[in-house]
């Protein structure tokens, strides 16, 4: 019979640190402290095709460049003391957001990049 090689133990994962905002309401978002540079490059990508676009879809292009951060920041969503973190859901739910959550997510989107990351700019 052979020997078995001793397991090693696995290294714990490494995760970003997150930030929590919190609304007038008292719901909260929490946003990672980190975007990888294929994230970054993927967003200015999106920004600039809403940039250049015709003046119809220059809406739903930022809208679609606002989706993508989000989609990758956003970690967990607290509201009405529910709390959400699954991807699908957390996009979901910012998808059937009224339009004072919209500015809200957006308004702290911007706060939150001008803090960790001054080079991308939120639409």
């Amino acid at each position: 019979m052979a020997k078995r090689k001793p397991r090693r133990p696995k290294a714990p994962k490494l995760k970003a640190p997150t930030s929590d905002y919190s609304d007038a309401e008292g719901n909260v978002l929490s946003l990672r402290g980190s975007l990888t540079a294929a994230t970054r490059t993927r967003y200015a990508a999106t920004l600039a095709g809403a940039e250049q676009s015709a003046a119809s879809t220059i809406e739903d292009s930022s809208q679609r460049a606002l989706e993508l951060l989000f989609e990758h920041l956003a970690v967990r969503w607290v509201i009405a003391g529910a709390p959400i973190e699954r991807q699908r859901d957390l996009l979901a739910r910012l998808r059937m957001a009224s339009r004072a959550e919209r500015a809200w997510v957006r308004e702290t989107l911007r706060r939150h990049c001008a803090e960790c990351f001054p080079e991308v700019k939120v639409p």
